[in-house]
């Protein structure tokens, strides 16, 4: 469970087909993204009352799924299920996946120079060798209308090809679920009522869960303002965890941006020297998980700048900063000062009523949002979700509030929700409790027509042996046929996400399982899904 920062996406995937008893078939992919984060109108950011901050001083993306290579037909139909482009189609996620598949029907002659879209082809070079066939499509967009390939599988086959496979002492106590996402139909279950810790997993439920509260289009704006009464600037959070300080900024609210428009709204006022102060009081309560202090997440704060890392570093395990509130504020004051505003040491306040807009910039669509968490199992963004599920359903945004409007958002949408108890947004908490029917339901009514508003939950998915936590599995094995979410905790290992089987069926799984011996559960995990990837059952 990696916090990440997503790269400009210029993204090479090698597409290798590796399904049981199909030719292999490799193309280098090199699909190029233009994404741009357009700052949304203002919107009013909703303050929650909390205990005077402590006055304190300290100072001092992209992710898309690039399926690339499947080399089965029933991928692009099973891939229907998960229809109609959204709003958020401009974010360039759906653009790539349809020139993806467009390019495929295109004539080759890579090797010979003489492709038809631009290679000369009239009778002076009708000599010349001609152009090589291309390989037939892998993929074709996810998008369209909902398609079905062949009959809903049997349940007693699959039950024979994954119950030996699960059976693996290595996985311990299980709650396990398969389930036809098109019909519905349960294909096989053992245990898949049982509640289980399961870890990174939780992060689906919280996807579900600010997207039905927030929708996809929803944006997490920082902001500052002045008092008028007192000409105290205030740099006031938003709960925006992918603000940026860096120079690049790649699509993602910029720090340095918004320190640029607020010098230059100060100085249409005749300003260059102002007190500054923070507010954070969006979200409530410790920030301080309940593992306590780990390089896996920073403090969950309402305001901090590169998810409060200590180094360069994008993602991975890394110390962070005690006060990424008053880091934010620190380093902003910086660049103010850069911009010819003087300021104060910042401090902790709460902006007022009366206070004047002078400035804001706001993350990409909350879709491109979930994804980048999903895929590289980001626990900052996880846990910020969650908090802002809590703040849309008019709750106490602390830990204990944002786990009960996740839980209240998933039984809303009718999901079962029997058994569940979440604790946190990201799964680091040990006495979070899933089912394995949750987890699958969830990943059903993601791809469910009717909600169109979930599909970045899907999307979002790693996609095996080629991004996020799957990008150095199944290299032998499903690779880019298998899109799940990973959990592992110390004696926790677990595995939800969608695989189309050999006759082009979408099946969504949930594997929860216990056991000390992490290495050999993976394995036992992605053996099972890859046999539900040459899955024939009938």
């Amino acid at each position: 469970m990696r916090p990440w920062r997503a790269a400009k996406p210029h993204v090479t995937r090698v597409a290798g087909a590796v399904r049981p008893r199909l030719a292999r078939a490799a193309e280098a992919v090199r699909p190029r993204l233009a994404r741009a984060a357009t700052a949304a109108k203002p919107r009013v950011v909703r303050l929650a009352r909390a205990a005077s901050p402590q006055a304190a001083r300290i100072t001092r993306p992209k992710t898309w799924q690039y399926t690339a290579g499947a080399a089965t037909a029933g991928l692009a139909l099973a891939a229907g299920v998960v229809t109609a482009a959204g709003p958020w189609d401009s974010t360039g996620q759906r653009t790539a996946e349809r020139d993806r598949a467009a390019a495929q029907e295109r004539t080759g002659g890579a090797d010979h120079g003489r492709n038809t879209d631009t290679s000369d082809s009239s009778g002076a070079t009708a000599g010349g060798p001609r152009p090589a066939p291309s390989a037939a499509s892998v993929l074709s967009g996810l998008g369209g209308g909902v398609g079905t390939a062949g009959s809903v599988p049997n349940g007693k086959a699959v039950a024979g090809l994954v119950g030996p496979l699960l059976n693996d002492p290595a996985l311990g106590s299980r709650s396990v679920a398969i389930v036809d996402v098109a019909s519905g139909e349960r294909l096989y279950r053992d245990g898949s009522g049982k509640a289980l810790t399961p870890a990174s997993t939780t992060k689906i439920a919280t996807a579900v869960a600010a997207l039905a509260a927030l929708g996809p289009d929803h944006r997490l704006t920082t902001r500052t303002a002045l008092e008028a009464d007192t000409g105290e600037l205030v740099l006031v959070g938003g709960g925006d965890p992918t603000l940026t300080a860096r120079e690049d900024a790649d699509g993602w609210a910029s720090l340095r941006e918004l320190a640029d428009s607020t010098a230059r709204a100060l100085k249409k006022r005749d300003v260059r020297e102002v007190t500054l102060s923070y507010d954070k009081t969006l979200y409530a309560g410790t920030e301080l998980h309940p593992i306590g202090t780990n390089p896996n997440l920073a403090l969950v704060s309402a305001l901090m700048v590169d998810e409060a890392r200590t180094d360069d570093s994008t993602s991975g395990p890394v110390q962070r900063v005690e006060d990424p509130a008053g880091d934010a504020a620190a380093r902003f004051a910086a660049l103010l000062a850069d911009r010819g505003i003087r300021t104060t040491a910042p401090g902790p306040s709460k902006a007022t009523d009366r206070a004047q807009p002078l400035a804001e910039v706001s993350s990409p669509p909350l879709s491109s949002v979930v994804e980048r968490m999903l895929t590289n199992s980001d626990n900052d963004i996880a846990e910020a979700l969650a908090r802002q599920t809590a703040v849309a359903s008019g709750v106490r945004a602390d830990f204990d509030g944002a786990g009960q409007a996740v839980e209240a958002r998933l039984k809303k949408l009718g999901l079962p929700v029997a058994g569940a108890d979440i604790k946190d947004g990201s799964g680091l908490d040990r006495a979070d409790k899933l089912t394995a029917d949750l987890l699958t339901a969830l990943l059903a009514k993601a791809a469910d027509p009717a909600h169109p508003e979930l599909r970045p939950v899907l999307t979002g998915l790693p996609v095996a042996g080629f991004t996020g936590t799957l990008s150095t599995r199944y290299t032998d094995g499903a690779a880019g046929i298998v899109r799940a979410k990973t959990g592992t905790l110390q004696g926790v290992n677990s595995l939800a996400g969608t695989v189309v089987d050999q006759d082009g069926r979408l099946l969504a799984f949930a594997f929860l399982s216990t056991g000390d011996n992490a290495d050999a559960a993976r394995s036992a995990l992605d053996r099972t899904a890859t046999a539900l990837a040459s899955c024939g059952c009938r």
